[in-house]
């Protein structure tokens, strides 16, 4: 009998250090602005390793997307506010700036671009991922991921329980 083996091969994608930078950013958007979330709590949260979680926010210190205060009351929050900040400002604070191919900067990169087929397709993807990225802030992603938790685990939003007990209570 042949067995059959499933290869994942894997193809584009963002990096984990990427992902886990997403993640940091959402999460601290969910964190009250006047509080701090230390290193260990914040890998916690977003289910991460630790010791990965501590270079990827050194990443975005670096980038001024995070901010960190050493000390009993330290820890990391936003450097600004979360809708002042882009999902393609967190790409980027990790993987650098956005380049589908390398033909596609001004310059004499790619002895083809000038006449090949592609290059077009190329520049117009990247320009399609560089406008979806720019325009989601973290702050609209922190308000999706909480109510589509909510969703999930079918927990109601504050008002619509209190309307329930309201009408509960009146006998509606």
């Amino acid at each position: 009998m042949n067995k059959v083996r499933l290869v994942l091969i894997p193809g584009m994608q963002i990096t984990r250090a990427t992902d886990y930078a997403v993640r940091v950013t959402i999460y601290l958007a969910t964190v009250p602005i006047s509080e701090r979330v230390h290193g260990p709590a914040l890998a916690r949260a977003i289910d991460a390793p630790e010791s990965f979680v501590s270079k990827v926010l050194q990443q975005l210190v670096q980038a001024g997307l995070v901010t960190s205060q050493r000390g009993m009351r330290g820890g990391f929050q936003l450097g600004r506010r979360a809708a002042e900040i882009s999902l393609l400002e967190v790409v980027e604070a990790i993987e650098g700036p956005t380049q589908l191919n390398l033909c596609i900067p001004q310059g004499p990169n790619c002895d083809r671009k000038e006449w090949c087929g592609a290059h077009s397709v190329w520049v117009e993807a990247q320009d399609a991922l560089v406008q979806v990225l720019g325009k989601a802030s973290v702050a609209s992603l922190a308000r999706d991921s909480i109510s589509n938790r909510a969703k999930l685990h079918h927990v109601l939003p504050a008002a619509r329980v209190e309307s329930r007990v309201s009408r509960k209570s009146s006998g509606k």
